[in-house]
C-alpha cells in the first residue's frame, strides 16, 4: 500500500493554503472548527450506517470520509498528526483494558 495517512495529512496542508475557490479543503478550514467537527460527525455515522447495513464498498467509502475530516479537523484545532500517532503509541504499550480503567 503506497498512500499513507501522511501523505494524505501533507495534501490537506497543502491545500490549506490554497484559495478557498480552488481548494474544499481550504473552504472547510475557512468555516471553522465546527462546521469541521460537524462534517466529521456527518461522515462517521454514514460510516456506522453502512457497516450495520453489510454494504462494504460503501463503508469504505464513507471510512475514507472519516479519515480525511478527521485529518481537517486536527488540522483547524492546530494538531498534528504526529500528537495523534504519539499517543496511540503511548496506548499500544499495555493493554487496552488497562489504558481504558487507567483514564
Amino acid at each position: 500500500m503506497g498512500f499513507t495517512f501522511e501523505n494524505l495529512n501533507e495534501r490537506i496542508l497543502q491545500r490549506a493554503n490554497a484559495s478557498s475557490k480552488d481548494s474544499y479543503t481550504a473552504q472547510l478550514l475557512e468555516k471553522g472548527i465546527n462546521k469541521c467537527a460537524q462534517k466529521l460527525g456527518e461522515e462517521a455515522v454514514e460510516a456506522a450506517i453502512a457497516a450495520a447495513s453489510g454494504n462494504k464498498k460503501e463503508l469504505i467509502g464513507e471510512a475514507s470520509d472519516v479519515i480525511y475530516h478527521l485529518l481537517v479537523l486536527l488540522k483547524a484545532s492546530n494538531i498534528s498528526l504526529d500528537e495523534v500517532m504519539a499517543e496511540l503509541e503511548n496506548r499500544t504499550a499495555q493493554s487496552g483494558l488497562n489504558e481504558k480503567a487507567s483514564r
